[in-house]
C-alpha cells in the first residue's frame, strides 16, 4: 500500500484545526493510502541563524506578539490560566486518542529532505498554512520534498487576501513545484493563477466533506448543558460583539455560554457571559455546537459546524477588512460557495431577527454534495492517477 507523508499542524490547540485533521486522514484512507504525520524539529543552530530575517516579518511578529501577551495576561489571572491548562489537556488528549500515526522526528533540514524519500507522496493539510508569517519554514510550502516525489495541496489556506510583494517570488517557486494544487478559498485560487498562471481547485475544508450525521457517527451526539443556551465563541477581541450577545441574550433569556482566552486574553472576557466553559476538547466544542438554539461565532469552523447542524448563527468578521492581515477571505468565500452572505453580521440590523432569518439547508446540503463530490475527485486523482 501506497504511503503519503501529512504535513498539518498536529501541535496547536484548536478545535478547528483538530478536527480538520480527523477529516484528512480518514479522506486520505478512503483513497487507500496510508499515512503518517511528518514530525519535524527545525530548532537547530543553522535554523536559528537562516531565519532572523523572521524577526522583520511583521505577519510572524505580530502572531508572537499576541502569544506573550496572552501569557502575560495569564499569569496575573492564576484562575484563568488554570483552566486554560485544563482546555489544553482535554485538547491533548483528544490528539492522543484521535490523530496520528506519526512518523519519526526528523531533526533538522536535511533529515526532513532525506526522510521524504519514505513516501510515495507529501500532502500538505488543509487550514492557514501559508501565511506570510511562515514562508521561511519550507515545511508546509512543501520545498523540502525532492523532485521525483509527488507534491499535493489539499484544501490549503492562504490565511490572506494578498500575498506581501516581498513574498510574491518565493510563493511563485514553491506553488510552481507543487504537482496537484487545491487552496481553500476562492481567493487562494486567484493568487495562485496571478502568480503562475495555473488553475488551482477550490476545495471544501476536510470537516465540510462529511454531513453532519456522519459526524455524529464519528462522534455520536450527547447533551452537555440541560437550559437553553446561546454559545458565544469569539476568538477576536472586538468588546462590540460581545455586546450585542448580550442584547440577545436580553431579548431571548437564554444564558450565555463562552470557550474564552483561546488565541487572545480579552479582558472583556472575564465579565462577559453566563457561564465560562474550559474542560472542553474538540469533542465538547461540537456538541456545544449541536444543543445550542443560537450561534455567534467569528471562527471559521464555528461557522462550519453550526452549517453542518443547520444552526442559527451569525458569524462576525474576527478582524477588520482594510486591515492587509485579515483573515475573512476563507469565511468570505464559503459563505459565497453555499449562497450564505446573509448570515454575516451587520450591526445596523437587530441580532436576534438575523438569527430568526429561516436558512434553507436542503439547498446548502445540494451545494455541499456537489464540493464534496468535487473535492473528492480531485483527491482521487491527485493520489491515484
Amino acid at each position: 500500500m501506497k504511503k503519503a507523508g501529512l504535513c498539518v499542524r498536529y501541535d496547536c490547540n484548536n478545535f478547528g484545526s483538530m478536527l480538520q485533521i480527523l477529516a484528512t486522514q480518514k479522506a486520505i484512507e478512503q483513497q487507500g493510502w496510508e499515512y503518517e504525520i511528518i514530525r519535524y524539529d527545525k530548532k537547530t543552530l543553522l535554523f536559528y541563524m537562516s531565519n532572523v530575517t523572521r524577526l522583520f516579518n511583521p505577519y510572524f511578529m505580530k502572531g508572537k506578539l499576541m502569544y506573550l501577551n496572552k501569557q502575560k495576561n495569564l499569569r496575573k489571572h492564576p484562575q484563568v490560566q488554570r483552566g486554560n491548562a485544563k482546555r489544553n489537556k482535554c485538547i491533548g488528549e483528544y490528539r492522543e486518542k484521535y490523530i496520528g500515526p506519526y512518523s519519526p522526528v526528523y531533526k533538522g533540514y536535511k533529515n526532513l529532505v532525506k526522510g521524504a524519500e519514505n513516501y510515495d507522496a507529501m500532502i500538505v493539510g488543509s487550514d492557514q498554512l501559508w501565511t506570510p508569517a511562515g514562508i521561511k519554514s519550507k515545511f508546509y510550502n512543501l520545498l523540502f520534498v525532492p523532485e521525483h516525489i509527488k507534491k499535493i495541496s489539499f484544501a490549503t489556506s492562504f490565511g490572506v487576501g494578498n500575498v506581501p510583494n516581498v513574498q510574491k517570488k518565493m510563493t511563485k517557486q514553491y506553488l510552481e513545484r507543487i504537482d496537484h494544487v487545491s487552496v481553500r478559498e476562492t481567493r487562494g485560487a486567484e493568487i495562485v493563477r496571478e502568480l503562475t498562471g495555473r488553475d488551482a481547485k477550490v476545495a471544501l475544508d476536510p470537516t465540510l466533506l462529511y454531513t453532519g450525521d456522519e459526524w455524529r457517527e464519528i462522534f455520536p451526539e450527547k447533551r452537555l448543558v440541560k437550559e437553553p443556551y446561546i454559545l458565544a465563541y469569539f476568538l477576536g477581541d472586538n468588546l462590540e460583539h460581545r455586546n450585542a450577545v448580550e442584547q440577545l441574550k436580553k431579548e431571548t433569556g437564554y444564558k450565555i455560554l463562552t470557550i474564552p482566552f483561546m488565541d487572545v486574553f480579552v479582558e472583556g472576557d472575564l465579565e462577559f457571559g453566563d457561564k465560562k466553559l474550559f474542560s472542553v476538547g474538540p469533542v465538547e466544542f461540537l456538541n456545544l455546537i449541536r444543543g445550542a438554539e443560537y450561534i455567534c461565532t467569528d471562527s471559521f469552523h464555528g461557522s462550519v459546524f453550526s452549517i453542518l447542524n443547520h444552526k442559527k448563527f451569525i458569524t462576525f468578521n474576527r478582524t477588520n477588512n482594510n486591515d492587509k492581515q485579515t483573515r475573512n477571505s476563507r469565511i468570505d468565500s464559503l459563505f459565497g460557495l453555499l449562497e450564505l452572505q446573509e448570515r454575516r453580521f451587520d450591526p445596523g440590523i437587530n441580532l436576534k431577527n438575523a438569527l430568526d432569518r429561516s436558512i434553507d439547508y436542503d439547498k446548502v446540503e445540494a451545494c455541499l454534495s456537489k464540493l464534496r463530490a468535487e473535492t473528492f475527485a480531485f483527491l482521487e486523482e491527485a493520489l491515484n492517477n
